[in-house]
């Protein structure tokens, strides 16, 4: 039978190649062209988008396509790179969770990557239809490349979408900020509950920086979050290749305080794949690939921004971004097996350097992350209510209020990756398999000349509107179970 390490290591090799292929440029018909852990959602924005010329001639977006100095500065190195960082966050270390909500045998990690890479394929080539439809109608945003092919009216829709999705992930940060302020405070000497942590943090912290009015001077700081995976995945695999925590002799094994984050292997192994309770980690899937949003800019700042060289971007940043989901997951939850919390981070122990170390640049990568996805949702608010008038005191009030609201949501609720599945399930799958079909359907049809092989395409791209909602309804329905439990 083969060894936990020698599977994990046959999942990595399997991970970092197969990814890769998916994910590469396909090959693409100049005539008939049609034309993404956080930052700040460049289509949180729910203005009314400006009319604008719409080219759904194939002649005239061939020639658009031809143009050398079509769209922004960025190389493809600076998309990948950037691309890469948008859709890597915290949020990934409540994968391993999502395996152990239906297995614990070491062989349920091989369906689990698995749907990693089919998860992340299918998010990949929806992020791809959507800068196709902006190449072809000239759209600048995600709610104006809805406008522009299905409806004006009923562009409120996806933006409503895009802010609400945006707010579950600050309430995801404000959980991992509480679990590893607390666990970091306990490894210092200093008793403070879960609860006591998490309100210090959000008044003495967070509240200042969401006040902020310029926060340009945090964009630096965002490199922080990639800098902190990257050691968190290498300080993992030392844990669990050392055997710190394995079962009866592990170093660390008598540190661990909780007895339900020791380590806990049965036999639920790969089959259990098929059972309901997959899709709590389905949802989290669409929950850690969501970078949908983004991708008119990443589109529009692509230098040449052909749609070959922009699947290149889409292929590759989604393929690095697969292989990192499988190593973390898999090295998380080898480590803990049906043992492994919603936050990973907290079934190490807190007398453990090398994981403090870990959550700290966490914790401080969050920090400065947070203010700019919660400047998203309380713009996106405003949009959404129509207000004009912005003074100092109204966005004063609303950040207070939102950060409330968020606060007390993060009291009330301690499970991070019940957030993170319940999120993907709902909102996650709608924008990223249903609005970007939905464009994709409505912009072929306003096309004077499609051609036969694009209209097949989109035959086969419905079926990911009945995948998403199948999805969709199912994992919203195990996630609300899972809290009884």
């Amino acid at each position: 039978m083969m060894s936990k390490r020698g599977l994990f290591a046959a999942l990595a090799v399997a991970a970092l190649c197969g990814s890769i292929e998916a994910f590469a440029p396909v090959a693409y018909n100049p005539s008939a062209r049609l034309a993404p852990r956080v930052v700040v959602p460049s289509s949180v924005s729910t203005q009314q988008p400006k009319a604008s010329t719409v080219r759904f001639s194939s002649a005239a977006v061939a020639a658009e396509s031809e143009n050398s100095e079509s769209g922004g500065t960025a190389t493809i190195a600076n998309e990948i790179t950037n691309l890469v960082k948008n859709i890597v966050g915290a949020g990934v270390l409540s994968l391993p969770a999502g395996i152990a909500a239906f297995g614990n045998a070491p062989s349920a990690v091989l369906p689990a990557i698995a749907l990693i890479a089919i998860i992340g394929g299918l998010s990949g080539y929806c992020f791809a239809l959507i800068g196709r439809v902006c190449a072809m109608t000239g759209a600048t945003s995600y709610r104006e490349a809805w406008s522009n092919t299905v409806s004006p009216s009923t562009s409120w829709i996806p933006a409503a979408s895009c802010t609400f999705k945006t707010s579950v992930a600050v309430l995801a940060y404000s959980m991992i900020l509480a679990d590893t302020s607390a666990s970091l405070l306990t490894t210092a000497g200093v008793v403070a509950t879960r609860n006591q942590c998490l309100l210090g943090v959000t008044s003495l912290i967070l509240l200042p920086l969401c006040l902020l009015k310029n926060l340009s001077s945090l964009a630096p700081f965002s490199l922080l979050g990639s800098m902190g995976m990257v050691y968190t995945t290498i300080a993992m695999a030392i844990r669990y290749f050392g055997g710190a925590y394995k079962a009866p002799t592990g170093k660390l094994l008598s540190s661990v305080t909780q007895p339900a984050y020791l380590p806990s292997f049965g036999a639920k192994g790969a089959t259990s794949v098929f059972t309901p309770k997959a899709f709590i980690l389905i949802g989290m899937l669409s929950t850690a690939y969501m970078a949908h949003f983004n991708a008119p800019k990443f589109y529009i700042e692509l230098k040449n921004n052909t749609i070959e060289r922009y699947n290149k971007v889409v292929g590759t940043s989604f393929a690095i971004s697969i292989a990192l989901f499988a190593a973390i997951t898999a090295l998380g939850y080898l480590t803990f097996g049906g043992a492994s919390a919603g936050l990973i981070l907290n079934n190490y122990a807190n007398a453990d350097t090398l994981m403090s170390l870990s959550r700290i640049a966490v914790f401080v990568s969050i920090v400065f992350s947070y203010p700019l996805s919660f400047v998203g949702v309380r713009d996106g608010v405003l949009d959404l209510l129509n207000v004009k008038e912005r003074s100092n005191s109204v966005l004063n009030s609303l950040t207070l209020g939102l950060l409330s609201l968020v606060t007390f949501g993060a009291l009330k609720v301690k499970d991070v990756s019940f957030v993170l599945a319940f999120g993907g399930a709902t909102l996650g799958n709608a924008l990223i398999y249903v609005y970007p079909v939905l464009m994709f359907r409505a912009a072929v049809k306003k096309m004077k000349e499609p051609t036969k092989a694009i209209q097949r395409e989109v035959k086969l791209a419905m079926g990911l509107i009945a995948l998403g909602v199948g999805m969709g309804a199912t994992g919203a329905k195990m996630a609300i179970a899972s809290l009884g439990k």
